[in-house]
């Protein structure tokens, strides 16, 4: 019987298996263990972090310019009734401006409230307490009647001063940052606090520093 004889082909060589790239993973801030820790309770003072510039949701993170020892940005804003109020006219008193997200949410009014509870400790050490939020004066109004809020709030519509200052966002940049800052009678910040989810915290801390200030 005739046998065949069939031609010899070369088999292809087996390829390594490839390790897909997660896209999310790419996106991820690598955080310094001090900046992490305002996702679960505490940043006393800003450090610097590292992104990875992969998703376009990175672009709209904003990272901390004033640092604890220097002089923030100087600001005229209006307050809830309607009157220009500058950082300026507060020098020679302690002054803490606090940064929120917006008047109304559960954290912010309970932050507002526990500064309103403590108003009289902040006025035995002198210090003036000023909110901003971008909510413009009519809402602040409101908020500053509905809960009997003796200190300033200040509207930030567009968040301009809260760019200047570099206040970072929580979450990604998709929830804009608490943060609160002490100054002195210099005008000089002595305290950067951030913590987003204990926002009662703000005033714990607050008045410890001005007990030294």
């Amino acid at each position: 019987m005739a046998s065949l004889s069939l031609p010899k082909h070369s088999l292809p060589p087996v390829l390594p298996p490839q390790t897909r790239k997660d896209p999310f993973s790419q996106s991820l801030k690598v955080f310094s263990k001090s900046s992490h820790s305002q996702f679960y309770g505490t940043r006393l003072s800003y450090s610097s972090s590292t992104t990875i510039p992969c998703s376009s949701s990175a672009k709209n993170v904003v990272f901390a310019k004033v640092k604890n020892g220097t002089a923030p940005p100087p600001f005229t804003l209006k307050d809830q009734d309607g009157k220009s109020v500058s950082l300026s006219k507060f020098k020679g008193k302690p002054v803490i401006v606090y940064f929120y997200p917006a008047d109304e949410t559960p954290g912010c009014t309970k932050q507002a409230c526990a500064f309103r509870d403590s108003y009289e400790k902040f006025k035995k050490a002198g210090a003036e307490v000023i909110g901003i939020s971008g909510d413009d004066v009519s809402s602040h109004k409101a908020f500053a009647k509905k809960y009997r809020l003796p200190f300033t709030l200040l509207a930030d519509e567009g968040n301009k001063v809260r760019k200047e200052w570099g206040v970072p966002g929580d979450l990604f940049g998709a929830l804009p940052g608490r943060e609160t800052y002490v100054l002195d009678k210099n005008g000089v910040v002595q305290l950067i606090y951030n913590n987003q989810f204990q926002p009662e915290k703000h005033i714990d801390e607050t008045l410890k520093i001005l007990k030294g200030i």
